[in-house]
């Protein structure tokens, strides 16, 4: 560890307990051994404290020293900066090319986004056909990338994994959902089921969310009221 990141008390991760990117850094923080505490806000009413720490008001904010980075890829590049292990490869085209799949990672949180409040059934249909898509395409890159696995870059964990755990944590929860099955999202991608169940058994990657995490996605998702909250009432009732 270095001495810059060494020499501070404590750091602060504000966080949202659903956040994606707020789980991003709290996996980078775990992999590098960094002790840290964990602020959690409500977004739907954002205290005063954070909106002056955050000018974009998002989480996540670390703050360091008595000084706040903003944006989860500011954050992770700072951590991975002044703390080891690195999780970029020490290649610079190789490490652009990571960096290119972490911004892939960030689209397909758009795409998921976009399918748990499609508004009717069409729009779901269509929404669950782009992370499909999304899903092939990261099935040719795993087959480039990881080799014999079990990461995205073979058996070295990095950044680009440090993207996809929150990604694929989404369907821990969405895949439970009834009728969700009918989707086929993941037929026939052997590779990325592969690397999805290695994330889901790291312990960072595991330590990045609290105990109540999926109990608090699904309320979320119940609460959107799109196609797929109907799905859920719909067997509820």
């Amino acid at each position: 560890m270095s001495a810059e990141v060494a020499a501070v008390p404590a750091l602060t991760l504000v966080s949202h307990a659903l956040c994606p990117y707020v789980q991003r850094v709290a996996i980078v923080l775990h992999e590098k051994g960094l002790p840290f505490e964990r602020r959690t806000i409500d977004l739907a009413r954002k205290p005063d404290w954070f909106v002056a720490l955050s000018p974009l008001g998002k989480t996540p904010v670390l703050q360091v020293r008595g000084q706040s980075l903003f944006e989860s890829a500011v954050i992770c590049e700072y951590l991975d900066e002044v703390a080891m292990p690195t999780l970029h490869p020490q290649d610079p085209l190789q490490r652009a090319r990571h960096r290119a799949w972490m911004e892939f990672g960030s689209t397909v949180l758009n795409t998921i986004g976009a399918f748990y409040v499609a508004p009717d059934e069409a729009a779901l249909q269509a929404r669950a056909q782009e992370l499909r898509s999304r899903f092939v395409q990261l099935e040719d890159a795993l087959g480039e990338f990881s080799g014999p696995g079990p990461y995205f870059a073979g058996l070295d964990f990095g950044m680009v994994d440090v993207v996809f755990g929150p990604v694929f944590r989404y369907f821990d929860v969405i895949d439970t959902l009834p009728g969700v099955d009918d989707l086929g999202l993941w037929q026939g991608l052997p590779r990325v089921l592969h690397w999805r169940a290695a994330l889901a058994a790291r312990a960072s990657v595991q330590q990045a969310v609290g105990a109540d995490y999926a109990e608090g996605l699904r309320a979320f998702l119940r609460a959107r009221g799109s196609a797929l909250s109907r799905r859920m009432d719909t067997v509820a009732a």
